[in-house]
């Protein structure tokens, strides 16, 4: 039986005009991951990516800790994340404050938890978004190549916090209110693995940060 490696982007750039570019630390934290891998003799057969400017960049400090990886890469706009502002601004059309404090980043993160829900629950349409079945649909498709044409094999996969927690939904049948919480406690350069057959995926572990789990690295963990 093979496993899908699920993996989170690292630390990207919150609050900064350009949210889609990794800070020092997540290049850091994706080097890492791909060493602790090289350390264990990890393989790969196959690697799928979103196609935003973090996921490529997860996958090339992956790739440069690993010390090569020689596969073709899959992108899929299906493993993208949603539209964090466009949320926002459909249940808060005013300009929010920078989130610089820790209440004003609690506040930004309260009101994304609501505007996911009213999103899910089909009362908001946010702009140039897809509505949240065309969305999870994306997330299910990919998965159900990995499952139809990796069966037995090691999957690496590089994405959101979005549709990771979308895949774990989908494996695990749970509520919407379930889906968010598990988004929200996704951390970056975090790996899911889900075991790989030809009749299903199973969850075989969630948001784990094993290769920082040292004295040096523990001081890495980030979540936004």
């Amino acid at each position: 039986m093979g496993t899908l490696y699920l993996v989170r982007h690292g630390q990207a750039s919150f609050g900064a005009d350009d949210y889609d570019q990794l800070s020092e630390r997540g290049r850091a934290q994706s080097v890492r991951l791909g060493q602790y891998w090289r350390e264990r003799g990890q393989k790969f057969d196959a690697v799928y990516t979103g196609t935003l400017k973090r996921h490529q960049q997860t996958l090339h400090g992956i790739v440069q800790g690993l010390g090569g990886l020689d596969l073709p890469v899959q992108a899929a706009s299906g493993l993208n994340e949603y539209d964090s502002d466009a949320l926002l601004h459909a249940i808060h059309p005013a300009p929010l404050p920078k989130a610089d404090t820790p209440e004003l980043y609690r506040q930004h993160f309260r009101l994304l938890c609501d505007a996911l829900a009213q999103w899910m629950g089909g009362t908001i349409s946010p702009q140039g978004m897809p509505d949240w079945n065309g969305f999870a649909d994306g997330v299910h498709a990919v998965l159900e190549q990995i499952r139809h044409q990796h069966a037995g094999r090691n999957v690496l996969l590089v994405s959101s916090g979005g549709p990771i927690s979308t895949a774990v939904g989908q494996v695990l049948g749970t509520s919407p209110e379930v889906t968010i919480a598990l988004n929200m406690r996704l951390r970056n350069s975090a790996v899911t693995e889900f075991s790989i057959s030809p009749k299903r995926l199973m969850l075989q572990t969630f948001n784990t940060l094993n290769h920082l789990d040292t004295e040096e690295h523990r001081s890495w963990v980030t979540s936004a």
